[in-house]
């Protein structure tokens, strides 16, 4: 009997072994969503200019 034919297909090598949870394009990424983005640059640079006045 040929025991390395029994069982379950071996996955890809090639492929990805997870699917990541904060993929670009899903619900918690969406693609082009730059609003929170502009918001941490604001706040950034707010507290780089109240540092610089120290």
């Amino acid at each position: 009997m040929d025991y390395g034919k029994s069982g379950v297909p071996k996955p890809s090598k090639s492929g990805a072994r997870y699917i990541d949870h904060n993929a670009k394009g899903t619900e918690k990424n969406p693609f082009g969503d730059q609003s929170k983005k502009a918001a941490l640059l604001a706040r950034m640079k707010a507290a780089a200019e109240a540092k610089a006045q120290k």
